[in-house]
């Protein structure tokens, strides 16, 4: 039971780093988009 119980929080810890690597690229982007807009508007 221990071991099942240690594995699924493996996944879940695994697939958080994911989900917050995503969310990362995905906030450099935007920002990234916003800040050419701003240099454009110059």
């Amino acid at each position: 039971m221990r071991k099942l119980v240690a594995l699924a929080l493996a996944g879940l810890v695994l697939s958080a780093c994911n989900t917050i690597e995503g969310v990362g690229k995905d906030v450099k982007s935007a920002g990234e988009t916003v800040a050419d807009t701003a240099d454009g508007a110059k």
